[in-house]
C-alpha cells in the first residue's frame, strides 16, 4: 500500500509539473505572439504606406459625384462621366507622365464645367456642376486583377448639384477608364501603361488582393503530448 501511496504522490507530482510547465508555455507564447505580431503590424503599416504614396504620387483618379440616388441623378451621373471620358481621353492617352497629365486637366477644367453643364441642361437639369483638381480620400478599389489601396489620390473631382449620391471613380492617368464594367477588365494597353509608370514593387502591390500578417508556432504538439502523459 505505501508503494501504491507513493507512486501516486509521484503521478500527482509529475502531472503537476506539466501543468504548470504548460501554463507557462501558453503564456509565453501568448506574449511572444502579441510582441512578434505588434512588430509585424508596425513593418507592414510602413511598407504598406510607403507603396501607397507612391502609387498615388504616380497617377490621377477620376471621381464624379451624383445630385443624388435617385434613379434619374445616377443615369446623369453616368451621362457626364462618358463625356468627360470622351473628351479628356485623346488628350491623356499622349500624355507621358504624371505632369504632363496634370497640365492638360487643369487647362481643360473650363471646358470640362462647361461640357458636363451642357449634358445636364439637354437632359433638362440644371443643376449646377463643380470641377476641380485635387487631392481626395479613396477607400480600396479593386480593378479587374488589381487592387488599389486606400488612401490620399489626386483627383478630377466633379460634383454635381448636392453631391450626396452616391459616385463614381477610375484612374485617368494612365488611362484605365475604358474598363469594361460588365467584367471589370483592364485592357492590355493599361496594363502596359502601368507596367512602366511603376516599378516592380508598387505594380506587385496592385496585384495583391490581401497581404495577411502570418505568424506560425510549433506549440500544439506538444502541448498534446503533454495532455497524452507520454514522456
Amino acid at each position: 500500500m505505501r508503494n501504491i501511496f507513493i507512486k501516486c504522490r509521484l503521478m500527482t507530482g509529475k502531472s503537476s509539473v506539466r501543468l504548470w510547465l504548460l501554463l507557462l508555455i501558453i503564456l509565453l507564447s501568448m506574449a511572444g505572439m502579441w510582441l512578434i505580431g505588434l512588430h509585424a503590424r508596425a513593418v507592414e503599416g510602413r511598407t504598406a504606406g510607403s507603396v501607397t504614396d507612391n502609387i498615388a504620387g504616380k497617377i490621377i483618379r477620376f471621381h464624379v459625384i451624383a445630385n443624388s440616388d435617385g434613379k434619374r441623378d445616377q443615369l446623369l451621373k453616368l451621362k457626364v462621366r462618358d463625356a468627360l471620358i470622351d473628351e479628356l481621353s485623346p488628350y491623356l492617352d499622349e500624355a507621358a507622365d504624371i505632369e504632363s497629365s496634370r497640365c492638360i486637366i487643369e487647362d481643360k477644367i473650363p471646358a470640362l464645367k462647361e461640357l458636363a453643364e451642357k449634358v445636364l441642361t439637354d437632359e433638362g437639369s440644371f443643376s449646377p456642376v463643380t470641377v476641380t483638381l485635387g487631392n481626395c480620400y479613396f477607400p480600396l478599389k479593386v480593378y479587374g486583377n488589381y487592387t488599389f489601396p486606400p488612401g490620399t489620390y489626386e483627383a478630377l473631382q466633379v460634383k454635381i448639384g448636392k453631391a450626396s449620391g452616391k459616385n463614381w471613380w477610375c484612374v485617368m492617368f494612365p488611362p484605365l477608364c475604358l474598363v469594361d464594367e460588365t467584367y471589370n477588365i483592364v485592357d492590355e494597353e493599361g496594363d502596359k501603361k502601368l507596367q512602366l509608370l511603376l516599378d516592380e514593387d508598387e505594380y506587385e502591390a496592385l496585384l495583391e488582393k490581401d497581404v495577411p500578417v502570418k505568424v506560425k508556432f510549433k506549440l500544439w504538439k506538444y502541448i498534446k503530448k503533454l495532455f497524452s502523459g507520454k514522456d
